[in-house]
Protein backbone atom coordinates (compact mmCIF):
# COMPACT_ATOMS: atom_id res chain seq x y z
CA UNK A 1 0.00 0.00 0.00
CA UNK A 2 2.66 2.24 0.51
CA UNK A 3 3.88 2.44 -3.40
CA UNK A 4 0.45 2.40 -4.16
CA UNK A 5 0.00 5.76 -2.69
CA UNK A 6 3.09 6.79 -3.63
CA UNK A 7 1.91 6.09 -7.20
CA UNK A 8 -1.12 8.02 -7.03
CA UNK A 9 0.93 11.29 -5.18
CA UNK A 10 3.69 10.84 -8.11
CA UNK A 11 1.52 10.75 -10.86
CA UNK A 12 -1.07 13.23 -9.43
CA UNK A 13 2.62 15.53 -8.98
CA UNK A 14 3.35 14.97 -12.64
CA UNK A 15 0.29 15.60 -14.29
CA UNK A 16 -0.10 18.93 -12.15
CA UNK A 17 3.39 19.91 -13.98
CA UNK A 18 2.36 19.23 -17.39
CA UNK A 19 -1.92 20.57 -17.16
CA UNK A 20 -1.53 23.26 -13.48
CA UNK A 21 -4.55 22.24 -12.73
CA UNK A 22 -4.43 23.01 -9.36
CA UNK A 23 -6.64 20.02 -8.11
CA UNK A 24 -3.72 17.69 -8.84
CA UNK A 25 -1.56 19.74 -6.64
CA UNK A 26 -4.25 19.43 -3.99
CA UNK A 27 -4.91 15.89 -4.12
CA UNK A 28 -1.28 14.39 -4.55
CA UNK A 29 -0.49 16.97 -1.08
CA UNK A 30 -3.46 14.73 0.67
CA UNK A 31 -1.49 11.19 -1.14
CA UNK A 32 1.14 12.50 0.53
CA UNK A 33 0.00 12.55 3.73
CA UNK A 34 -1.32 8.99 3.05
CA UNK A 35 2.06 7.49 2.22
CA UNK A 36 2.99 9.28 5.30
CA UNK A 37 0.21 7.43 7.34
CA UNK A 38 1.52 3.57 5.86
CA UNK A 39 4.94 4.53 6.78
CA UNK A 40 4.26 5.15 9.97
CA UNK A 41 2.55 1.39 9.97
CA UNK A 42 5.68 -0.26 8.38
CA UNK A 43 7.57 2.11 11.16
CA UNK A 44 5.33 0.60 14.14
CA UNK A 45 5.74 -3.15 12.82
CA UNK A 46 9.44 -2.69 11.95
CA UNK A 47 8.54 -3.62 8.07
CA UNK A 48 11.28 -2.66 5.51
CA UNK A 49 10.19 0.72 3.55
CA UNK A 50 9.88 -0.19 -0.27
CA UNK A 51 9.34 3.00 -1.64
CA UNK A 52 11.95 5.66 -3.39
CA UNK A 53 11.99 9.16 -2.52
CA UNK A 54 12.04 10.37 -6.19
CA UNK A 55 9.35 10.73 -8.25
CA UNK A 56 7.83 7.83 -10.63
CA UNK A 57 10.35 5.08 -9.26
CA UNK A 58 9.27 2.23 -7.65
CA UNK A 59 10.51 -0.80 -6.31
CA UNK A 60 7.51 -2.89 -7.70
CA UNK A 61 7.88 -3.87 -11.28
CA UNK A 62 4.05 -3.66 -11.86
CA UNK A 63 3.91 -0.55 -10.28
CA UNK A 64 6.48 1.03 -12.30
CA UNK A 65 4.80 0.12 -15.59
CA UNK A 66 1.41 1.15 -14.50
CA UNK A 67 3.06 5.01 -13.50
CA UNK A 68 4.23 4.83 -16.61
CA UNK A 69 0.84 3.56 -18.76
CA UNK A 70 -0.60 6.09 -16.29
CA UNK A 71 1.29 9.29 -16.96
CA UNK A 72 0.96 8.78 -20.60
CA UNK A 73 -2.68 8.19 -20.53
CA UNK A 74 -2.88 11.40 -18.16
CA UNK A 75 -0.40 13.65 -20.74
CA UNK A 76 -2.90 12.85 -23.71
CA UNK A 77 -5.75 16.07 -22.83
CA UNK A 78 -6.67 17.73 -19.50
CA UNK A 79 -9.91 15.09 -19.82
CA UNK A 80 -7.95 12.39 -19.80
CA UNK A 81 -5.64 13.28 -17.19
CA UNK A 82 -8.80 13.74 -14.98
CA UNK A 83 -10.01 10.58 -16.25
CA UNK A 84 -7.06 8.73 -14.86
CA UNK A 85 -7.11 10.59 -11.72
CA UNK A 86 -10.47 9.25 -10.99
CA UNK A 87 -9.68 5.23 -12.30
CA UNK A 88 -6.54 5.44 -9.86
CA UNK A 89 -8.77 5.97 -7.32
CA UNK A 90 -11.10 3.61 -8.70
CA UNK A 91 -8.17 1.19 -7.89
CA UNK A 92 -7.28 1.84 -4.37
CA UNK A 93 -10.96 1.70 -3.29
CA UNK A 94 -10.75 -1.91 -4.55
CA UNK A 95 -7.46 -2.62 -3.12
CA UNK A 96 -8.23 -0.88 0.14
CA UNK A 97 -11.21 -2.80 0.22
CA UNK A 98 -9.74 -6.11 -0.21
CA UNK A 99 -7.01 -4.94 2.52
CA UNK A 100 -8.85 -4.36 5.15
CA UNK A 101 -10.85 -7.82 4.80
CA UNK A 102 -7.49 -9.46 5.09
CA UNK A 103 -6.44 -7.80 8.03
CA UNK A 104 -7.16 -7.82 11.73
CA UNK A 105 -4.71 -5.09 13.41
CA UNK A 106 -6.98 -1.89 14.13
CA UNK A 107 -4.69 0.64 13.89
CA UNK A 108 -4.09 -0.50 10.31
CA UNK A 109 -7.55 -1.22 9.96
CA UNK A 110 -8.61 2.54 10.90
CA UNK A 111 -5.36 3.74 8.91
CA UNK A 112 -7.13 1.83 5.77
CA UNK A 113 -10.34 2.86 6.49
CA UNK A 114 -8.78 6.77 6.53
CA UNK A 115 -7.28 6.64 3.30
CA UNK A 116 -10.59 5.02 1.69
CA UNK A 117 -12.47 7.66 2.76
CA UNK A 118 -10.32 9.91 1.25
CA UNK A 119 -9.92 8.04 -2.04
CA UNK A 120 -13.82 8.34 -1.97
CA UNK A 121 -13.26 12.11 -2.17
CA UNK A 122 -10.94 12.23 -4.50
CA UNK A 123 -13.07 10.28 -6.77
CA UNK A 124 -15.88 12.48 -6.82
CA UNK A 125 -13.48 15.71 -7.22
CA UNK A 126 -12.08 14.08 -10.11
CA UNK A 127 -15.56 12.96 -11.35
CA UNK A 128 -16.70 17.08 -10.60
CA UNK A 129 -13.70 18.49 -11.97
CA UNK A 130 -13.87 16.58 -15.49
CA UNK A 131 -17.80 17.51 -15.64
CA UNK A 132 -17.00 21.36 -15.08
CA UNK A 133 -13.75 21.31 -17.51
CA UNK A 134 -14.54 19.23 -20.08
CA UNK A 135 -17.99 19.07 -19.97
CA UNK A 136 -17.79 15.16 -19.86
CA UNK A 137 -18.84 12.49 -17.48
CA UNK A 138 -17.08 9.98 -15.99
CA UNK A 139 -17.67 6.26 -16.52
CA UNK A 140 -16.69 3.86 -14.51
CA UNK A 141 -13.56 1.60 -15.47
CA UNK A 142 -13.24 -0.72 -11.62
CA UNK A 143 -15.95 -0.20 -9.75
CA UNK A 144 -19.38 -1.26 -9.95
CA UNK A 145 -22.16 0.79 -11.78
CA UNK A 146 -23.34 0.52 -8.26
CA UNK A 147 -20.63 0.96 -6.37
CA UNK A 148 -19.76 4.13 -8.03
CA UNK A 149 -23.11 5.62 -7.78
CA UNK A 150 -23.18 4.94 -4.07
CA UNK A 151 -19.58 7.03 -3.41
CA UNK A 152 -20.53 9.96 -5.95
CA UNK A 153 -24.13 10.18 -4.23
CA UNK A 154 -22.30 10.75 -0.65
CA UNK A 155 -21.33 13.95 0.37
CA UNK A 156 -17.39 14.53 1.47
CA UNK A 157 -16.16 12.45 4.27
CA UNK A 158 -19.50 10.42 4.27
CA UNK A 159 -18.30 6.47 4.39
CA UNK A 160 -21.81 5.17 2.60
CA UNK A 161 -21.09 1.63 1.32
CA UNK A 162 -17.80 0.84 3.24
CA UNK A 163 -17.45 -2.88 3.82
CA UNK A 164 -20.63 -4.06 2.14
CA UNK A 165 -20.02 -6.30 -0.33
CA UNK A 166 -16.72 -4.23 -1.63
CA UNK A 167 -14.71 -6.36 -3.55
CA UNK A 168 -15.88 -5.49 -7.13
CA UNK A 169 -13.65 -7.63 -8.88
CA UNK A 170 -10.83 -5.45 -8.80
CA UNK A 171 -8.80 -5.69 -5.76
CA UNK A 172 -5.50 -6.20 -6.10
CA UNK A 173 -5.07 -4.74 -9.48
CA UNK A 174 -1.95 -3.37 -9.05
CA UNK A 175 -0.35 -5.76 -7.52
CA UNK A 176 1.36 -3.75 -4.37
CA UNK A 177 2.08 -5.24 -0.72
CA UNK A 178 0.91 -3.65 2.27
Amino acid sequence: MREEEKLAHDVYVTLYAQWALPLFQNISQSEQTHTDSVKALLDRYGLSDPASSRVGVFTNPDLQSLYTDLVARGSQSLAEALKTGAAIEEIDILDLRQRLLQIDNADIQQVFTNLERGSYNHLRAFVSNLKTQTGETYQPQYLSAEEYQAIIGTGAGNNNGKGQGGQGGGGGRRGGQA
